[in-house]
């Protein structure tokens, strides 16, 4: 048995974890850990708790209680990268970013515009409907942090106004990790919606243009 803790800082809606950046931490106490180069799959089952001790056991993350967080489990082959566009384009995409208007979830720790501390990915929708966004990779990049960079510019390629979508599934795929400092794109792109969910790709690329990471994730609506 493996313990984990998402520390409170890495939240995504209020008193909960970012869905991507909680999926890296469960996927690399999964043995054997394919936390780089590898696939492994992310089920969500509840809204991961914050500042608590969660075990890890034959795949089930589980809280104190019992309760299921999530499953991880050996991911299938991640098919689609969203195409690359230039640093400058995903800039000029980010000023539209639909978040700094209305935000379900202002102080996400990956697009939330009311944090300081955050990734500051503010994924913009392009004018084909795929989102792009710029990210300078921090200091203290890990593999948990380039899955939570996987995460919102997906979920932003289907979020609109008065809409909110949250991460229900997620696998990805990273070949290599990006340097602290470097000036990243990160691409999203809806790829097919039904009822309440939304299945959505996304990469990274790094400064010279080479893909990093890519994932394919599940998001769910949250209904009233």
């Amino acid at each position: 048995m493996r313990q984990v803790v998402i520390p409170g800082r890495f939240n995504g809606p209020p008193g909960s974890g970012n869905g991507g950046y909680c999926a890296g931490v469960f996927a690399g106490a999964f043995p054997p850990a394919p936390t780089q180069v590898g696939r492994c799959e992310v089920t969500l089952r509840m809204p991961p708790p914050l500042e608590i001790a969660l075990s890890v056991v034959d795949g089930r993350v589980q809280a104190p209680d019992g309760s299921l967080v999530a499953e991880v489990a050996a991911g299938d082959e991640v098919v689609a990268a969203v195409p690359p566009v230039g640093y400058a384009e995903a800039v000029a995409a980010s000023t539209g970013y639909a978040g700094f208007a209305d935000h379900p979830f202002p102080t996400c720790y990956v697009c939330g515009p009311a944090r300081t501390d955050g990734l500051g990915i503010f994924p913009g929708r392009r004018a084909d409907g795929t989102t792009a966004a710029p990210w300078t990779v921090p200091a203290d990049v890990s593999p948990a942090t380039v899955w939570a960079a996987l995460d919102c510019p997906g979920g932003w390629a289907v979020i609109g106004a008065g809409r909110p979508y949250v991460l229900g599934r997620i696998v990805a795929r990273l070949e290599r990790m990006p340097r602290p400092g470097d000036q990243c794109v990160v691409r999203g792109a809806l790829v097919a919606a039904e009822g309440r969910k939304a299945l959505v790709h996304t990469t990274l690329y790094g400064p010279d243009g080479d893909e990093l990471a890519r994932a394919r994730a599940t998001w769910i609506a949250i209904t009233g």
